[in-house]
């Protein structure tokens, strides 16, 4: 194990552990699904982020980052698409109801849908195009994008878990429906005020 190697991994585990335990869209959403469907039901929203954003580091690394680099166009592609995506989910769950629900009225989010929702979440694009870009771990570009890629799991999932726990842990004080009804309009504003950093990019 050589000594650049130690020297560097604070530094992106540090970079892990701030990205992930930050509020952004993945945290904002398990927070809410903690609230109204536990933790055990959020438990595959949980691995399909952490799986997400694992394949996304990787893509971005062996050269979707690139293309972005290369095709501006596309970027913006992904920005409409993210602001139009993450407008929905703060709508859906601005119009959540009680937590007790007829059976197949609501559900949470599945593992595949986590999965496909880090390639329209910005905060994520953010976080593996400055891993990708400014963490060297390993002086090889691909040892450093997969080590990079392994830190993000293994230190972000317990971080995005204090998230759903959090949520799960304030079911009984939210199961007044009018407080429920209170803290997801809540969430939903906070989801849409991720979108801050899009709109200052587009208005500056």
């Amino acid at each position: 194990m050589s000594f650049e190697f130690l020297s560097a991994l604070p530094a992106g585990i540090l970079f892990a552990l701030v990205t992930s335990i930050t509020p952004g869209p993945n945290n904002t959403m398990l927070l809410a699904s903690g609230v109204n469907f536990g933790f055990r039901r959020t438990l595959p929203h949980l691995f399909g982020i952490s799986v997400g954003v694992m394949l996304l580091m990787l893509s971005v690394g062996f050269g979707l980052g690139e293309a972005f680099t290369r095709f501006p166009v596309l970027y913006t592609v992904l920005e409409v698409a993210s602001v139009a995506y993450l407008l929905y989910l703060a709508w859906k769950i601005g119009t959540s109801g009680e937590v007790k629900l007829r059976k197949g009225e609501r559900r949470p989010m599945k593992f595949f849908e986590a999965i496909a929702f880090q390639w329209i979440n910005p905060k994520a694009w953010m976080m593996v195009l400055t891993a990708a870009t400014t963490i060297h771990v390993s002086e090889q570009f691909g040892n450093n994008v997969m080590l990079m890629a392994v830190l993000f799991y293994v230190v972000g999932f317990p971080c995005i878990c204090l998230w759903a726990g959090f949520g799960t842990a304030m079911r009984e004080v939210l199961s007044d429906p009018k407080r429920l009804r209170l803290f997801n309009v809540v969430m939903a504003l906070l989801l849409v005020g991720s979108l801050y950093p899009i709109a200052a990019h587009w208005l500056s």
